[in-house]
């Protein structure tokens, strides 16, 4: 699937949009068409009915206890210095003192390997030598070196400054040896490599010029809040939503009565100033989440994270993502964040990528965040277990209160809970629905003739339309008998008049946008009360009763 054939049609169809386009736009931050913004609310409410209102029942069979909150987005700030965002939440930057652009340094070498620029050095390389694959020579190394000073520097000023030829043959060997390769290849390794920046001169990815060291640069983007612009008044946009939901863990407690195991979800925007925002909208500095803090027992814990590990994966599957784009992968105790006890990264085989890409994350964040606010803000957010507590065999206290109070404060009556949490992105997610529906391929025109067609195959449950309603002429009362069906219909789903045109024409119009069904009133329909329902996909077409149509609409949607 063409990336840039993607982005054309969600700008053409009104799906997204750069945002401030008409001022030349802002990088990092997209805007939602009519379409785009039908898209993502049929996420998330399907999301929020699957997860919320509605979760599969529990590993024992029980049903699962879940509520929602909806927190602001700007926070006491000691929120984020209790979560260790302040602190911690910072990545090491770099700047080209040519162009000025910052990069992420852990990312320099994806970012260098996807640069036109490095593509043209590796095009040119190519006419210079008669060979586009050597096998290792170290006056090879040395001859390619004196090309990158030359033609290649003219290519990007700053690829390649070689401080001690001898340490580029040393170098050249360590990585290209034994393995028959462009000697650019050897080239961007040395220019890119953190252990020879002694001697070599980093690249830029943008134009290929000198880079800074790395510098620390926290991720939050400030704000003020109050009439004095001081470091009093500082705040932050939250750059996730769940600590929303830890800080408010006792007051939903309290207000509901929950009993472990339960959960608490929410939905909304999160900020992160993101130094380099790349690949469309997958990842931005504006953008939104649909996460859940499931609390439960120590001692069960791991059960409820291979649940909601399994649970979260399958839940693509059946809204259209194929599996074998969809990679869940267990992350390596290196990767695994201080505080996690386990990570399962859902991953999705984006089109911009040659790697899978994280789509949703699922962590076993064991007690930490409930301590860490425990700790700060000086509030109990213990959990006791009234039920187990009035099952225990109490005669050993003998009637003794504050033996009893002892007890009772410690475990296996109270204690801090372990929480899971399933995080996905609203934005990523419909990146991948998109990626996923587009399809090109042929379909009959009115003569049958086969013509090409765009064709995006949104799971029905997501598609921003539902259904488009065509009378075949506008005369003889199909027009009224349509209107009719489509002011009924639209009182429950998001539906589409189009009376402009050949049907035929119409039926692709509907293609493009996803539409599942398209229902047809023609010259039938006013002899028999019967009109025409096109499916999207098989593109066959049968007859249905008027007075079905609606029910109809209700039985696909749940198949």
């Amino acid at each position: 699937m063409d990336m840039e054939k993607l982005v054309a049609l969600c700008r053409r169809r009104g799906f997204i949009f750069q945002s401030s386009e008409i001022y030349g736009g802002i990088n990092g931050f997209w805007d939602y068409g009519p379409l785009g913004v039908e898209l993502k609310k049929n996420i998330k409410d399907v999301w929020w009915q699957d997860m919320v209102r509605n979760p599969p029942p529990g590993p024992d069979g029980q049903e699962i206890q879940m509520v929602g909150v909806d927190c602001s987005i700007i926070m006491n700030p000691k929120v984020w210095e209790a979560s260790g965002h302040v602190g911690g939440f910072k990545d090491p930057m770099q700047t080209c003192r040519i162009c000025k652009k910052l990069f992420r340094a852990d990312q320099l070498l994806t970012m260098l390997g996807e640069s036109e620029w490095v593509k043209s050095l590796v095009k040119a390389w190519a006419v210079e030598t008669t060979s586009q694959m050597i096998d290792y020579d170290a006056a090879k190394v040395v001859q390619a070196s004196k090309w990158a000073e030359k033609a290649g520097k003219r290519l990007a000023p700053g690829l390649f400054l070689v401080r001690n030829p001898d340490r580029a043959v040393e170098h050249a060997s360590k990585f290209a040896k034994g393995h028959p390769v462009p000697f650019i290849k050897a080239i961007f390794w040395l220019a890119t490599d953190p252990a020879v920046t002694e001697n070599y001169q980093q690249a830029c990815p943008n134009c290929g010029g000198d880079l800074t060291a790395p510098r620390e640069f926290n991720l939050m983007f400030d704000t003020y809040t109050g009439a004095v612009r001081d470091e009093e008044n500082k705040s932050y946009l939250r750059p996730e939503t769940a600590q929303g939901i830890f800080v408010n863990f006792k007051n939903v407690l309290d207000s509901t009565r929950l009993k472990l195991p339960f959960g608490i979800a929410q939905m909304g925007k999160a900020f992160r100033n993101e130094i380099n925002p790349r690949n469309y909208i997958f990842r931005s500095r504006e953008f939104e989440q649909m996460e859940i803090e499931f609390f439960c027992h120590p001692d069960e814990s791991m059960k409820w994270y291979q649940y909601w590990r399994d649970l979260r994966k399958n839940w693509y599957t059946k809204l259209g993502i194929q599996s074998d784009k969809l990679r869940p992968r267990e992350q390596g105790k290196e990767e695994l964040a201080h505080y996690s006890i386990g990570t399962t990264d859902i991953e999705y085989m984006f089109p911009f990528s040659d790697e899978p890409q994280e789509l949703e994350g699922v962590a076993h964040r064991g007690d930490f965040d409930l301590k860490a606010h425990m700790e700060k803000s000086g509030k109990d957010l213990s959990y006791f277990d009234e039920e187990s507590w009035a099952k225990a065999d109490k005669s050993a206290y003998g009637g003794d209160k504050k033996k009893e109070q002892e007890a009772k404060s410690k475990m296996p009556y109270r204690f801090v809970p372990h929480v899971i949490e399933p995080s996905a992105g609203a934005d990523r997610f419909a990146l991948a629905v998109l990626c996923e529906a587009y399809t090109e391929d042929k379909a009959p025109d009115e003569k049958g003739v086969p013509q090409d067609r765009v064709v995006m195959r949104f799971h029905p449950r997501l598609a921003p339309v539902k259904a488009a309603i065509l009378p075949l002429v506008n005369k003889e009362g199909m027009p009224e008998i349509a209107q009719k069906l489509y002011q009924d219909l639209k009182k429950e789903w998001n539906v589409y008049y189009d009376d402009g045109g050949a049907v035929g024409r119409r039926y692709r119009r509907q293609d493009e946008i996803g539409t599942p069904w398209c229902f047809t009133i023609d010259g039938q329909t006013l002899q028999d009360q019967t009109v025409t329902i096109r499916d999207r996909d098989t593109l066959k077409q049968e007859r249905i009763a008027l007075g079905d149509v609606k029910e109809e609409i209700r039985r696909r949607l749940q198949t």
